[in-house]
């Protein structure tokens, strides 16, 4: 349950339903999701955040799968249940297969464990591994 109530498009301030506008036009879908529309009691926060995903999660040097697989990952790390359905439902329509997803699990599993390891044991880096 939020903390706060979801702002829909006729209680949202008029900042954050442009930004809404901005999602959908972006988006090419009429659906904007409760993370936005959670984030619209604060339209700078809103503004800020959406500019600045956008701005990330964008094509570069990094595939736009490999970015979604990335933000998967650190959404389990941090345990952001929200962001692990949202952005495995984006990897998803980005071309990501079972197989794929299934090998990503592998890889979040095995480092948490070896990281937990790692730590628990207080392994010291290795002089070849540091920048």
């Amino acid at each position: 349950m939020a903390t706060l109530p979801l702002m829909d498009d006729r209680t949202a301030p008029s900042d954050s339903r442009a930004v809404f506008d901005d999602i959908r036009t972006r988006r090419q879908t009429d659906y904007v999701n409760n993370f936005w529309r959670a984030l619209a009691h604060d339209p700078a926060l809103l503004r800020a955040t959406w500019e600045r995903l956008n701005a990330v999660m964008a094509p570069g040097a990094l595939d736009p799968l490999v970015k979604e697989l990335i933000y998967i990952a650190v959404s389990t790390a941090n345990g952001c249940g929200y962001c692990v359905h949202s952005h495995t439902a984006a990897a998803r329509a980005k071309g990501m297969t079972p197989d794929q997803h299934a090998e990503l699990l592998a890889v979040i599993g095995m480092a948490s464990q070896t990281n937990a390891l790692a730590t628990a044991l207080q392994v010291s880096v290795d002089d070849q591994f540091k920048a």
